[in-house]
């Protein structure tokens, strides 16, 4: 989907609403402070030109960002001369290193370093109506640890986000409602199907025991998994998506799903709406819970090297990703007495082989997170192999 344009001109037309809420935001704004934008399906895109335009006459507004679906704020270099991300996303894909500064975080430390070096003044964010106030919707993630950091919510309600959420409403004194709308919640295209997503699903599907608690990665790797399940399990992952629901139309979803994030077709939402899925993050991946049940963690690459390391965040300087729970859950599944770390990947990805002999960015989740590696061509299990027995195995699943 095409980014919101970038720069002053995107400021040129705001409507009168516009208008309105951005003196209504304005007030919240002094030069220093830090915006934090709430992000996901629920995003609260509504608010962000007038934030800029609001922000550009303060001058000196800090910008954090989130999992973007698309560009929710203009980033006019006037209103926002400091913008930092702390995970990736399809809306901030070709901004890192062009203003946005990319942070290497693991999914489950954004909450502490809200509490610290990222403190934000002021959250924005999507909100629905519930029985007991404004809840969050389709994502709770990180937002919550931003209230409880002592931010100041400037609320869009949004009546068209799903109540989905098993978290309590928001302090009302916390909450300063500048806008209402009843949009949509923002979809993501099904993955289309693939012939070797299809056999990769098959041979991730094969490690899964009955009552296992599945995570899963975003994408065509993941639905492809899921899709070829033969057993019941739970799903305790960062995101639920249409497959889930396919899941359970065969019988074969146990209990009610986990996550932070709701992100897929206007199925997903409407499926979810009443439904206690979502969680902050730091229930849902945090890695002691984690450990403690049969955690299937199955997650793909962009590479993988020769021992095992995994790269999910980008090429050199090209950040595609980021960090997000890769490493949360990974890390989890291989402490756990029945669990299992996975990465699932096809031999080759956009043209590039994927297994290298040098990652091309930093490492993301390290050798010793990894038990399993799957490809088309089957499973190598890494556990109690030395690196040089590693490469061996890896190097027999990409047909070498």
């Amino acid at each position: 989907m095409p980014p919101t344009p970038v720069g002053g001109a995107a400021l040129d037309d705001l409507t009168p609403e516009e208008l309105a809420i951005a003196e209504r935001i304005r007030p919240y704004l002094t030069r220093g402070s830090r915006v934090a934008v709430a992000d996901g399906a629920g995003a609260p895109t509504g608010l962000g030109r007038p934030l800029a335009y609001a922000a550009r006459h303060v001058g000196g507004v800090r910008l954090l960002l989130g999992w973007s679906f698309q560009l929710a704020v203009p980033l006019d270099d006037v209103a926002f001369p400091d913008v930092r991300a702390v995970i990736g996303g399809y809306g901030l894909r070709r901004r890192f290193g062009g203003g946005v500064h990319y942070l290497p975080v693991r999914l489950s430390a954004v909450p502490a370093l809200l509490h610290s070096t990222l403190r934000p003044d002021v959250l924005l964010a999507g909100l629905r109506p519930g029985p007991r106030g404004l809840v969050f919707g389709s994502e709770v993630a990180w937002m919550q640890a931003a209230v409880d950091a002592g931010a100041q919510v400037l609320a869009e309600v949004n009546h068209g986000l799903p109540a989905a959420s098993g978290e309590p409403a928001l302090p009302a004194g916390r909450v300063t409602v500048v806008a209402e709308t009843n949009r949509p919640p923002m979809t993501l295209p099904l993955p289309p199907p693939h012939p070797v997503n299809d056999v990769i699903g098959r041979h991730v599907a094969a490690l899964a025991r009955p009552g296992a608690h599945v995570q899963f990665g975003p994408g065509g790797v993941g639905d492809a998994a899921l899709r070829a399940l033969e057993v019941p399990v739970h799903v305790d992952s960062g995101i639920v998506g249409d497959a889930v629901l396919g899941l359970e139309a065969r019988g074969l979803l146990a209990g009610e799903p986990l996550a932070t994030y709701l992100g897929g077709t206007s199925a997903v939402y409407e499926w979810a709406d009443g439904r206690h899925i979502l969680a902050r993050v730091e229930r849902t991946h945090d890695p002691s819970r984690l450990a403690d049940v049969p955690l299937l963690a199955v997650n793909t690459a962009l590479e993988i090297d020769h021992t095992g390391q995994v790269n999910v965040e980008g090429f050199g300087g090209d950040v595609i990703a980021g960090v997000g729970g890769h490493p949360d859950f990974a890390g989890a599944a291989v402490r756990g007495l029945n669990g299992l770390s996975v990465v699932a990947l096809p031999t080759v990805r956009g043209g590039r082989r994927t297994l290298v002999e040098r990652l091309s960015a930093p490492t993301s989740t390290t050798r010793s997170d990894v038990d399993v590696v799957v490809t088309e061509f089957g499973a190598a299990d890494l556990r109690g192999l030395s690196d040089a027995e590693r490469t061996r195995a890896l190097r027999a699943v990409w047909g070498d």
